[in-house]
């Protein structure tokens, strides 16, 4: 069972969160808060799997909040979800522990799987904010850096690696190559073994390295 807390400061949200996730048999939405205060409140009390946190809120905002929790649970997995896409948002999240970032524009379909992933110790971002945070990676990064060594990759796993790095999610990849999801997953995985990338930022990074 992967236990979930919802932190959104309007109901309705909330209400409509709780319904989307318990649809699904292993999922437990075990507490509501409206506002980071209580988010850190029902973070201590409950230890959820996940955090599914709003940014924008009443009293303590959940940039703040991630940062809290997360310095009392360095465990705790925050998945932001937000009507904020800029890097005004983004970044702070980041650097404040989040482990994920999600718009509320996501398909409900997208969203349950990221927070399957996210619980499961991925981290994920909605395709744009992906593609912004590889930027931002890729234009920090020392000129001196060497090059990614060149691994053992098929043609198949090049492809994929290529749209990774293009910030395009597991169903873009498939649709785009006319595979299955559950092909494009295997390849990913395949993809994290051999080039030593533990999560999909850094397969992105790499994906631009290698370029």
């Amino acid at each position: 069972m992967i236990t979930v807390l919802l932190v959104d400061d309007q109901r309705l949200v909330r209400a409509g969160l709780r319904m989307l996730i318990e649809s699904i048999p292993d999922f437990e939405v075990v507490g509501e808060a409206a506002n980071g205060i209580e988010a850190i409140r029902l973070n201590a009390e409950l230890t959820p799997d996940l955090i599914l946190m709003d940014l924008r809120m009443p009293g303590l905002d959940g940039v703040a909040a991630t940062e809290q929790i997360v310095g009392a649970r360095p465990s705790a997995k925050v998945l932001v979800l937000t009507t904020f896409d800029d890097d005004d948002h983004l970044f702070p999240a980041l650097a404040a522990g989040a482990t994920g970032y999600l718009v509320k524009d996501t398909a409900p379909a997208d969203l349950l799987t990221a927070i399957r992933r996210t619980a499961d110790g991925d981290i994920l971002f909605s395709p744009p904010l992906m593609r912004r945070l590889v930027d931002r990676v890729i234009e920090t990064r020392p000129t001196s850096e060497p090059p990614a060594t060149h691994p053992n990759l098929t043609p198949r796993e090049h492809e994929v690696l290529t749209l990774i790095g293009e910030g395009l999610s597991n169903q873009e990849i498939a649709t785009h190559l006319h595979l299955g999801i559950t092909t494009i997953k295997t390849h990913v995985a395949n993809l994290m073994d051999k080039t030593a990338c533990d999560n999909r930022v850094r397969l992105a990074v790499y994906a631009h390295k290698l370029a």
